[in-house]
């Protein structure tokens, strides 16, 4: 099937991956000339257009000539490299999309890794050789060194180099030559990545990569037909190659192939094609479909394990089930394993005779993306600070190791090696990069808690900062989360502004006058190391008796209100997140303030 090409597009995190799929969308014809279409026209989920980065795969196709190229544009995040990982077993190359200034990134390692193990071949795409501080032939040096540090074949390591920018729409095949189209994009993917493999007479086998859901038709299986016809209507097997789902049958009730950026209804399918069914009720990612009668599941690809876990319970604040629509057990139960079918890198354990469910997955984005999707589908929680996976091996207990690459100013280089040798890092490499500094340092994963937000204000805002799970090392010894104590409320009511102002004096405020509060509820930092309560629901006394000057409005420093990552990362040990679609509370795991000093006493 020379008429056939299944690509990924993979790369670091904001290096133009879904920047480069328009242009390729727009140049292969998907869009009328006097079209309007929105930038990152793949990034169609409302977080993913917010935030600017891409969350979950997904399908396209173009018509290059006689030539139909599938496109899978994957995340660029390290949290979520469950989405890539399976993704690659849906294509036959990549493209891999490297950033002309900032160079390969940990994530281009662990992606570009995964797709050397499968034996796909590679075509390297330098992306933005329009920024002012591109370096591109530095670049160049470093993704070959990439390669040959990853074990590429002699066939990987040939790999051809494009020069792009996505952003114009312009691709070359060399530095020195100015673009004007994506035409040799298009045809160094038809010469150099092969077709698909295309055995129609061998029995049926398909293996479902991806899962979607339709209100209309339930789950829909997207995958690549590694062998055999599909037809519509079709009675067909689904089984599960670790034997742990029973083998059962269905009926490919829809099939679909990708056009442009949707779906059509087509009534065959051939061995090498992307292609989504629906009619499977219980299909998982994961599940190999094959013929009636016939049960030879495909081996799945083994996913990372996840390196954290939070706590997800029902909101037992004095607020709750105000703002909420979905506050059960049952309703947050329903939803973390809903969302565990098309996650396959999240992990959820009920907790035995309680409200609370253990959720694992591979960071904290991993974690607020999921968070921010409930509370928006109005679900009302709670969750604990993020918590690291530890392994017993050899008796010894290890902990979760990360490569942590940051990018900052000069002038930042020596607060930052202070706070992550803080935070147990070790620096393995120190690189100048123009006036810039990339340092690359190894350091446990439960060292980065809370650390982005403190980036940031060491860096003035220049830094970038991002990291990679590694391995799993020998425990590192104690590092402390935060040497601040907390303002906590000592009583119910809406803050006022005099009682706030009387508060503002022993630490930073979160809140604005008039938020409504509950003993035990968090309202701000302290400028201690210990907690110290407070009553911002203080109101001045009425009489008739004033000194001078205190008829004068109280003035209040504005107060510092926390996104979803802030208060995650804030969060300590004995606090949790109430979350409801309104608020975001920062509370003491137990509210009381009599029975919290006898815990601490007890050393609970």
């Amino acid at each position: 099937m020379n008429t056939l090409r299944n690509i990924a597009i993979i790369a670091h995190v904001d290096h133009g991956k879904t920047t480069l799929v328009d242009a390729m969308l727009r140049q292969g014809g998907v869009f009328r000339e006097n079209q309007t279409v929105n930038e990152r026209v793949m990034d169609s989920n409302d977080l993913e257009r917010e935030r600017g980065i891409t969350i979950l795969a997904k399908n396209a196709a173009i018509q290059y000539g006689d030539c139909k190229i599938n496109i899978v544009d994957t995340p660029g995040h390290a949290d979520f490299g469950g989405e890539v990982e399976r993704i690659l077993k849906m294509v036959d190359g990549v493209l891999l999309v490297v950033d002309a200034a900032e160079g390969p990134m940990p994530q281009t390692r662990f992606v570009l890794s995964r797709a050397l193990e499968m034996g796909h071949r590679v075509i390297v795409v330098v992306n933005k050789i329009d920024r002012p501080d591109q370096r591109i032939y530095e670049v160049i040096d470093e993704v070959l060194e990439l390669l040959l540090d990853l074990n590429a074949t002699d066939d990987q390591l040939d790999s051809p180099m494009l020069f792009c920018s996505a952003r114009q729409g312009v691709c070359s095949m060399s530095p020195e030559v100015e673009g004007t189209d994506l035409a040799p994009l298009f045809e160094t993917i038809m010469t150099y990545i092969p077709a698909p493999a295309q055995d129609v007479d061998a029995p049926l086998q398909m293996l479902v990569s991806s899962i979607d859901y339709n209100e209309y038709v339930g789950r829909i299986a997207i995958g690549k037909i590694e062998r055999g016809t599909l037809r519509q209507n079709q009675e067909i097997t689904v089984c599960d190659y670790h034997g742990e789902r029973p083998v059962r049958s269905a009926k490919a009730v829809n099939l679909y192939e990708y056009d442009g950026m949707g779906r059509k209804d087509i009534a065959v399918a051939e061995a090498g094609s992307i292609v989504a069914l629906s009619g499977i009720g219980d299909v998982s990612i994961g599940d190999t479909i094959c013929g009636a009668g016939d049960a030879s599941p495909l081996p799945f690809v083994k996913i990372s394990e996840p390196t954290m876990e939070m706590t997800f319970s029902v909101n037992d604040s004095p607020f709750a089930g105000r703002e909420g629509k979905f506050v059960t057990t049952r309703n947050i139960r329903d939803r973390l394993f809903r969302e565990t079918l098309k996650d396959v890198s999240l992990r959820v354990t009920p907790v035995d005779n309680s409200d609370n469910f253990l959720v694992a997955g591979r960071g904290e984005m991993h974690f607020s993306i999921l968070i921010e999707t409930m509370r928006r589908e109005g679900y009302e929680f709670q969750v604990s600070p993020p918590r690291v996976l530890y392994k017993e091996i050899d008796g010894q207990r290890h902990e979760p190791l990360e490569q942590v690459v940051v990018d900052v100013p000069e002038s930042a280089v020596g607060s930052v090696m202070e706070k992550l040798g803080s935070r147990k890092g070790e620096i393995v490499e120190m690189v100048p990069v123009g006036n810039r500094m990339k340092l690359i340092f190894l350091a446990p994963s439960r060292g980065l808690f809370g650390y982005r937000g403190e980036f940031l204000s060491d860096t003035r805002g220049e830094g970038i900062m991002s990291s990679v799970f590694v391995e799993y090392t020998p425990f590192k010894g104690e590092i402390s989360r935060r040497t601040a104590g907390v303002l906590v409320v000592h009583e119910a009511g809406d803050a006022t502004p005099y009682g706030l102002f009387g508060a503002q004096d022993r630490g930073s405020l979160f809140i604005p006058p008039g938020t409504a509060v509950y003993g035990g509820m968090v309202v701000g930092q302290a400028n201690k190391s210990e907690d110290v309560t407070v009553n911002v629901c203080k109101k001045k006394q009425l009489t008739n008796i004033r000194a001078s000057g205190s008829d004068d409005a109280p003035r209040l420093t504005p107060p510092r209100i926390f996104s979803l990552e802030q208060c995650i990362e804030f969060l300590g040990d004995d606090e949790l997140l109430e979350v409801t679609p309104e608020s975001l509370r920062l509370r003491k795991r137990i509210l009381d303030h009599g029975l919290r000093l006898r815990a601490a006493k007890k050393g609970i």
